[in-house]
């Protein structure tokens, strides 16, 4: 039986912050998200885009790079997201 992906994220919400989720879907999450049926903080900021995603073999690991995301300042957001190679700041502020 194969095993589903688990992914953590990141999002640019139209307001210009961050937010980063777990799913086993990633495509239908971020549809979900921007149908206004996601997470009650992205609801108010649509559209969102996905800037970053990683894939985990577990759900635990992913939930946990979640976490680790959501504890960080923004400056420390920021920095994650530049260490990566993505340019957040083309999607900031797209109202």
């Amino acid at each position: 039986m194969e095993t589903p992906n688990h992914y953590f994220y990141v999002l640019s919400c139209k307001d210009g912050s961050f937010y980063g989720g777990y799913t086993n879907n990633l495509e239908q999450r971020i549809d979900k998200h921007n149908e206004g049926k996601g997470a009650k903080y992205t609801r108010a900021r649509n559209p969102v885009f996905l800037l970053y995603y990683e894939i985990f073999s577990t759900k635990q690991l992913a939930m946990s790079a979640e976490y680790r995301f959501k504890q960080l300042s923004r400056k420390a957001k920021e920095k994650f997201l530049e260490e990566r190679g993505v340019n957040y700041a083309t999607t900031e502020k797209l109202s």
